[in-house]
């Protein structure tokens, strides 16, 4: 009878065990379908849908005490709330990272969270705190991971918010071979742009689009609206600085096309700044 009686237990023991596993396995899926919906909200510019989608999967992870979910849908999360302007939220998600001792991040996205920190302080012209982010990062990353492209080109935006051109040239340049070396599409399309920009600021209007327009090849392949319309807005001042303003309007009203076709209210409003602008400038008034 006592055998019976253990035969038993033990069956009921391995039937509780897999409704449990089957619950993690389902959790798992739960989390990478809402991740995937968070990605197709942001494709289709509806935002708050997105930030909601990926709560849900940081939800997910963290029930798991999925170090990896939890740092991406993290970081995807900040994404979304610094594109909405809601810089206080786009922190607190980070949180889920930072404000988590207990477990254990792998050191490129510890490095990635310190860099979204920094680029929300840009964002907010918080140019001291952004730099000391991106000092972690570079700790994070040490002396060479994914993240070293994006450290160096924050690194680079840095230096031109401070009018220091050729530090920003430097940095640029170092970011360019970084993510060459790493095949980091986006981030050599960032070094581009930026090397773009120094040479504008310095005068050199044809260096400018040639940099801007492979920067813009590369976020057109990538499918990067938001990159392709800074990309033009860019290529309307080099435009400009040459004397072109046709070529610049141009430019401007693809930056303003791009922008309502995204749902991007902030390139909207920068395109069509620069349009009233060149109007202004060809009227005289």
């Amino acid at each position: 009878m006592r055998a019976l009686l253990l035969l038993a237990a033990l069956v009921l023991a391995g039937c509780g065990g897999t409704p449990k596993q089957e619950s993690v396995a389902a959790r798992q899926t739960a989390a990478l379908e809402a991740n995937r919906k968070g990605e197709a909200y942001v494709r289709h510019g509806e935002l708050e849908n997105a930030a909601r989608a990926y709560r849900e999967a940081l939800r997910l992870s963290q029930s798991l005490e999925d170090a990896p979910g939890i740092a991406a849908n993290a970081i995807n999360l900040s994404i979304v709330r610094q594109r909405q302007g809601r810089f206080a939220d786009a922190r607190a998600s980070l949180g889920a990272v930072l404000e988590q001792p207990n477990l254990r991040f792998p050191a490129e996205r510890l490095a990635e969270v310190a860099l979204r920190h920094a680029l929300i302080d840009l964002d907010e012209r918080r140019f001291v705190p952004a730099g000391d982010w991106v000092a972690k990062a570079a700790g994070h990353c040490g002396a060479r991971c994914p993240a070293s492209g994006a450290i160096h080109n924050v690194r680079a935006q840095l230096a031109l918010q401070a009018g220091r051109l050729d530090a920003a040239a430097a940095s640029a340049r170092a970011a360019h071979d970084a993510s060459r070396g790493t095949e980091d599409r986006t981030e050599l399309a960032n070094a581009l742009r930026l090397l773009g920009i120094v040479a504008l600021r310095s005068g050199d209007a044809a260096a400018a689009r040639r940099q801007l327009e492979q920067a813009l090849a590369i976020d057109r392949e990538l499918g990067a609206p938001r990159k392709m319309a800074l990309d033009l807005l860019a290529l309307g001042q080099a435009a400009e600085l040459g004397g072109d303003r046709e070529a610049a309007r141009a430019y401007y009203a693809r930056a303003l096309s791009v922008s309502e076709a995204d749902r991007d209210n902030t390139g909207v409003a920068e395109a069509r700044a620069a349009l009233t602008g060149i109007d202004k400038a060809a009227s005289g008034k």
